[in-house]
């Protein structure tokens, strides 16, 4: 069968989780700084490094069979490929920003001003939905110092922290996008790899949003507990020793976890040990 494909950043903010998340996968690889290639001991798999800018037409051109690239790059490069699975890591903002003494108080009032940015197009596609009618002045790099050079009456740029924001003077002004690292692939390709390697994928990220826990409580108190911990399909129930004791095994919802800890408490249970997942296969 043929090998697979999979073009990845090569340095920059979403290296290091992609490595990651592809050895959590069970693929046994160098990451080769220095090279732009390496290949999957345990699977028909070939990494590809390459900048991020290059990785969404790598796969829309059938160079790459899959990629994983942050959305603000798919959607400035405008290219036509499946999104497989959304990775959960990556997660910034394209956004609007404007000096902090600005006399811009509603998205209205971008009408006839300047907005330097790097994402020309996604900015443009916003406005245009908008209605605002504004002069876009397209920068490589270093676009916060644009209003401070009277180059522009805002800025459009990614946004994690918001430190360089304020570090040049700016303040948020307005959500233009919310990104994230997309796995993405050619459309209408159907490939028993690609398949797999998704599942793999799925799996590794449903573990990073479970925690599972098992915990001791009286027999009196089964039901109620089973009410708060439905599990995957319903938790584990294992007599103890002690007569009228029981041990329930679950999986919890990383998001939901301290008020169903605090919930199964006053239920009755005890002895609660809650332990990490490394992966869930349904």
């Amino acid at each position: 069968m043929k090998t697979l494909k999979i073009a990845i950043q090569k340095s920059g903010r979403l290296n290091e989780k992609s490595v990651e998340l592809l050895k959590n996968c069970g693929l046994t690889f160098e990451n080769y700084k220095s090279s732009l290639i390496s290949t999957v001991a345990n699977f028909p798999l070939e990494i590809l490094f390459l900048r991020d800018d290059d990785i969404p037409e790598y796969v829309q051109d059938g160079i790459a069979d899959l990629g994983i690239v942050g959305e603000n790059v798919i959607g400035e490069t405008q290219v036509d490929v499946a999104y497989i699975e959304r990775l959960g890591f990556g997660k910034c903002s394209l956004k609007i920003a404007i000096p902090i003494q600005s006399d811009i108080t509603t998205l209205e009032d971008l009408n006839g001003k300047a907005i330097a940015t790097s994402y020309p197009i996604i900015l443009k596609k916003y406005l245009i939905e908008k209605n605002i009618n504004a002069d876009i002045r397209t920068i490589s790099g270093s676009v916060e110092i644009a209003p401070g050079l009277g180059l522009s009456h805002a800025i459009c740029d990614l946004v994690s922290t918001g430190g360089t924001l304020k570090s040049n003077g700016l303040k948020p002004f307005l959500d233009v996008l919310h990104s994230e690292a997309i796995l993405i692939g050619r459309k209408n390709e159907e490939n028993p790899l690609i398949q797999e390697l998704q599942q793999r994928v799925q799996s590794v990220l449903r573990a990073k949003e479970t925690k599972y826990v098992v915990l001791n409580c009286e027999s009196k108190h089964v039901e109620a507990i089973k009410a708060l911990l439905p599990g995957i399909k319903s938790p584990t129930v294992v007599p103890l020793l002690e007569n009228e004791w029981v041990a329930v095994h679950t999986v919890i919802s990383e998001k939901d976890f301290w008020k169903k800890i605090n919930q199964l408490k006053l239920a009755g249970a005890q002895g609660i040990v809650v332990m990490p997942i490394e992966k869930i296969i349904l």
